[in-house]
């Protein structure tokens, strides 16, 4: 058995414990509103990098976490082998403007105590408003100035990565969930990072405790006592319920017992043995309940042939969580601690606002800002009674800056969240869209577009055209424009 865990190397020097220790229970114990002593929560943390997990994540809604944080690294200065202390930033939508950025960033490192943060993730709820660009690129300008080590996201599905990355924004990391119960990120967003060399960093890995021997053979609990068990319960019903999921933990059982390990040590090296994953995260609940020694299990054994086997067997009889990394929160089913997020999704603001037609009243209309707009005399977007028509829609960022220039499937996403916000001004949504029309300046690169489109509308499948137009103005591959109908 290994005394510490394995370490991996990220690049610009940041070296992490492959075991993370996520301090996301300091919100869970902080709920009836008292809150940590910071020094006894250091001492607890302290207990942590000494035996090698010196890797710690945490946000700034994790209650007092960043400041129970910030104790420890005073402890330790600034000089070689200090602890980690990586964190995020999870606004909400709106302009993202410079001083913006600059306030959230900088409350992040007043609340640590540190001149720069390690690792700074960005999490955004709604990619229909385009403001979580500028906020990247603002950081990564603060990252030139040194505030920040190194920049990842949170919760980011491969498309909308690869709109980061083919943007310029140099993403070192991406935290998602990933476990036994839930595979999503091994498909395209693992295919993704081990092409551009992005690495996860694993969350939910053992499912709340789930993924334990404590509950293999148990009988499916009425109730739950804290936050991180009510979501993760709310995965294992999305995957096809408790007796599925005790398939999944007697499979693990298996192997566990043949390696001399824990179950939860299998649920661990599972999602290590992925190449795009650089760390899981592990709870950590600062002196309630530590498991350092047996964390270590998940470095003392390695998953043959017969294991991956075995447990793909059980995975067989599971319902694949639907969509992408990060879908939890942004639309149906809601597999989060809160459940449903409807409510906070509605009351997010939009990026457009209809506007009535004058000497109209049947008609609406949205504009995007686009420079061409008021030149050529156009809208966005017109409603006529039930029908939205969205003009032709390129990856205009703000009045003329082209996003990810050259990428036609980056572009496409971009154009869709785009579109998508111009429908929901205009009182539809995407499910209403009855024809889509697809411009591209190269029909060789019809692939990476058509999979874009899929990916929206897979499920809705609207009567659809793709022609190539040839040069299309400036850097743009592609061009599209949306009929829907509103019921």
């Amino acid at each position: 058995m290994p005394n510490t865990p394995e370490r991996i190397d990220l690049g610009g020097g940041l070296s992490i414990s492959r075991l993370v220790c996520g301090l996301w229970q300091v919100a869970d114990l902080e709920k009836d509103g008292t809150t940590l002593d910071p020094e006894r929560g250091a001492d607890a943390l302290d207990a942590y990098a000494r035996a090698g997990f010196d890797s710690f994540d945490m946000a700034d809604h994790y209650g007092s976490a960043e400041l129970i944080a910030g104790r420890l690294l005073a402890r330790h200065g600034s000089g070689a082998g200090r602890p980690l202390a990586f964190t995020k930033w999870c606004p909400e939508p709106g302009p993202m403007t410079a001083a913006v950025v600059r306030r959230g960033v900088q409350e992040r490192l007043d609340r640590l105590g540190v001149d720069r943060v390690d690792l700074l993730q960005f999490h955004w709820w709604s990619f229909e408003h385009p403001a979580w660009l500028d906020a990247l690129h603002e950081m990564a300008r603060l990252r030139q100035e040194g505030l920040i080590g190194a920049i990842g996201v949170t919760n980011f599905d491969a498309a909308h990565l690869a709109v980061a990355l083919a943007d310029g924004v140099p993403v070192l990391t991406n935290q998602v969930s990933f476990s036994l119960v839930d595979r999503r990120a091994a498909g395209d967003l693992s295919a993704l990072c081990r092409a551009k060399g992005v690495k996860l960093l694993a969350y939910g890995t053992l499912c709340g405790g789930f993924l334990s021997n404590k509950w293999l053979g148990r009988p499916e609990p009425a109730s739950m006592p804290d936050w991180s068990r009510s979501k993760y319960k709310r995965f294992i019903d999305a995957a096809g319920g408790w007796d599925v999921f005790q398939g999944i933990l007697r499979a693990a059982a298996e192997i566990a017992r043949k390696h001399g390990v824990s179950l939860s040590n299998v649920a661990t090296r599972w999602v290590l043995e992925h190449e795009a994953v650089a760390a899981a995260i592990i709870g950590a609940r600062l002196g309630e309940s530590e498991h350092r020694d047996d964390n270590l299990g998940a470095f003392a054994f390695a998953l043959d042939a017969e294991d991956k086997g075995r447990l793909d067997e059980a995975f067989a009889a599971a319902t694949p969580i639907p969509g992408d990394c990060g879908d939890e929160y942004r639309r149906p089913p809601y597999l989060t601690a809160s459940g449903d997020l409807s409510h906070h999704l509605d009351a997010l603001p939009s990026i457009f606002t209809a506007e009535p037609m004058p000497g109209r009243p049947d008609r609406l209309r949205v504009s995007s800002g686009s420079v061409w707009e008021p030149i050529a005399g156009y809208s966005r977007a017109v409603r006529v009674k039930d029908t939205i028509r969205v003009s032709g829609t390129t990856a205009t960022h703000g009045g003329d800056r082209c996003v990810a220039p050259g990428d036609p499937g980056a572009q496409t996403t971009y154009i869709l969240d785009k579109v998508a916000a111009s429908i929901a001004a205009l009182g539809g949504s995407m499910e209403d869209v009855v024809r889509t029309r697809i411009y591209l300046r190269d029909v060789a690169k019809w692939e990476p577009a058509s999979r874009a489109h899929g990916r929206v509308f897979g499920a809705i499948k609207p009567a659809n055209t793709l022609v190539q137009a040839g040069a299309l103005v400036g850097d743009y591959e592609v061009e599209i424009e949306v009929e829907a109908v509103v019921d």
